[in-house]
């Protein structure tokens, strides 16, 4: 697992290998991924939108963007966090992702950028 803190913020992410929904022969690799996300704040805050960076290592790239996780926005009290799963497909059997949320302070309206700290997607017989 990694971690990272911005803005009072603490991002924390896990991935696992899904080797049913994989197909290597067609060079296709399913990973999940748990984040979580803290608020250290005394006040609370909303996910707005998130910016995924994903590189497979194939050298190939690409870039997701779109409003909240999941389908939410979710507000995280102060003190709190939120917990979701999500998944990435990759065409080789390893890659990283990072990127950032972008979150609002719910009191002042105040919007400040939350980094996603790299983290590695690998099956798990690479790591021999």
């Amino acid at each position: 697992m990694v971690s990272k803190v911005t803005e009072g913020v603490k991002v924390s992410v896990e991935s696992f290998y899904q080797p049913d929904y994989s197909n290597p022969v067609n060079s296709e690799y399913m990973f999940a991924y748990r984040i979580t996300i803290e608020n250290k704040n005394d006040f609370p805050v909303k996910l707005l939108r998130r910016h995924w960076f994903i590189f497979d290592s194939n050298a190939s790239h690409r870039e997701v963007e779109g409003e909240g996780v999941v389908g939410v926005q979710p507000q995280i009290n102060a003190g709190e966090q939120y917990q979701y799963i999500s998944g990435c497909n990759l065409k080789t059997e390893m890659g990283k992702m990072h990127g950032t949320y972008l979150m609002e302070d719910i009191a002042t309206k105040k919007q400040f950028s939350v980094n996603i700290p790299v983290f590695e997607m690998l099956v798990p017989f690479k790591m021999n």
